[in-house]
């Protein structure tokens, strides 16, 4: 009996949660999802990485500059685990995608299906910020990178692509990659130099 109780009250709490998050989306997703300005905002999670590793080790390696080399080190490192586990949980997961559980309520700008859960987009968005954010430490870094990533992830619930729940689950993962990216950084080569300017 106590069982039972236990289990109807998970359950009631689970659907809660689930028409909470489907509700969320229907209000954010439109009829016709294909504003150019929110296709391109999702699509900068690939290209606005790329060129924040590509500029700084660029830059870190024509100036000569060991620690923008190693905040491009950082940020491959943050991206490539904050990737490895949004893989892992999508596989193991393997959510169905909000369109095609909910196809007369949720619309699309183009096919996609399968491994909701969490936003691959959101997860490469907000690493990126994080790792900005802690390696740059400047308002004007800080603020701009997470409304970017913010915005990142808000296009994924308006282009019908993932429920508010897979955004909030990539926001997570990005952020916590990557303050254990930075902490990693530091204790891969903070520590090496201040050993090496130590005197004998």
């Amino acid at each position: 009996m106590y069982f039972s109780l236990v289990l109807t009250i998970f359950s009631a709490k689970s659907a809660v949660a689930q028409n909470f998050d489907i509700n969320l989306l229907k209000a954010i997703n439109p009829q016709d999802p294909t504003a150019n300005y929110w296709v391109q905002t999702s699509a900068s999670a690939y290209w606005v990485s790329g060129i924040a590793i590509v500029g700084s080790l660029g830059y870190g390696f024509i100036a000569g500059d060991k620690n923008m080399q190693h905040n491009a080190y950082e940020l491959v490192l943050n991206i490539a685990i904050s990737t490895g586990i949004s893989q892992l949980l999508k596989v193991t997961i393997n959510r169905e995608r909000p369109a095609d559980r909910y196809p007369n309520d949720i619309f699309v700008n183009g096919p996609v299906h399968g491994q909701s859960f969490p936003s691959g987009h959101t997860t490469l968005a907000f690493a990126t910020a994080t790792t900005l954010a802690l390696d740059y430490k400047r308002w004007y870094f800080v603020v701009p990178a997470y409304l970017w990533a913010g915005t990142v992830g808000y296009s994924r619930m308006y282009l019908g692509k993932h429920y508010p729940s897979d955004v909030l689950a990539g926001a997570i993962i990005g952020i916590g990659t990557g303050y254990f990216s930075h902490w990693l950084r530091k204790k891969l080569f903070t520590d090496k130099q201040s050993a090496h300017k130590q005197p004998a």
